[in-house]
């Protein structure tokens, strides 16, 4: 998008606007023992988790700003960079913490009690986006693999430090070494298969589990992963 200056003709600005995935922590009372809880649970994903973009969701919490920049500053020192604030208190925000950020997760639309409009039906487009991305190489460690509208298929191995994030379910034909992440958009019902486990992370819509709580008789094994109710769960498939 270009946008020409007033009072400057012939100069314009140009305005790129990207989207980027974050990961969510909640903080819950009391702060100190859940800090405590996080520092434990990410030695097992620091990879994935230690240098990545993060945003902290308040709703749980009542913190004053001066809390909430001791906190930031906590989980600085632990790796984990805070890059912006969900559910906080505008009051409580500001010079010196993190901006709000406006998630689309569980947003409420607005009630219209006016007739709607009259829409035709939508016309059936070859050109919309597949809702299933098939990778037919293998993910070399370090590749980090988006894919927020539906389906991952992998016909190859997924690499050690290599991560796949999907909205759907991901389907890994070789082995899988690295991160697994489906139901990143929150459904639950998204499944994660592979016909070799050695991942070292598992996640479905925020739920994980790294490669140290894993069964060790499912090591190397057909595996799939599925979210019953908040927990996660490992069964072989042969």
């Amino acid at each position: 998008m270009a946008v020409t200056s007033a009072g400057q003709p012939g100069q314009s600005t140009r305005f790129v606007c990207r989207s980027y995935m974050a990961v969510v922590l909640v903080p819950e009372p009391p702060i100190v023992e859940w800090v405590a809880e996080i520092e434990q649970r990410i030695k097992g994903a620091a990879r994935f988790l230690v240098g990545s973009p993060v945003v902290l969701d308040l709703s749980a919490v009542k913190l004053s700003k001066s809390a909430i920049a001791h906190l930031v500053a906590e989980l600085d020192q632990r790796g984990v960079r805070v890059m912006g604030l969900e559910n906080a208190d505008p009051a409580a925000t500001g010079e010196g913490v993190p901006p709000l950020v406006r998630s689309s997760r569980g947003a409420t639309p607005a009630l219209d009690t006016a007739e709607p409009p009259s829409v035709p039906p939508p016309v059936p487009d070859s050109r919309r986006k597949p809702t299933t991305l098939l990778l037919d190489q293998p993910i070399r460690s370090g590749q980090s693999i988006f894919f927020p509208d539906g389906d991952v298929t992998i016909l190859g191995s997924v690499g050690s430090g290599a991560e796949i994030v999907a909205g759907g379910s991901i389907h890994t034909c070789g082995a899988l070494r690295g991160g697994a992440m489906a139901g990143s958009a929150g459904d639950t019902r998204a499944r994660i298969f592979c016909s070799k486990s050695e991942a070292e992370l598992l996640a479905i819509d925020g739920y994980y589990m790294t490669a140290e709580s894993m069964d060790k008789g499912l090591r190397d094994r057909a595996v799939q992963a599925w979210l019953e109710g908040n927990e996660l769960k490992i069964t072989a498939l042969d």
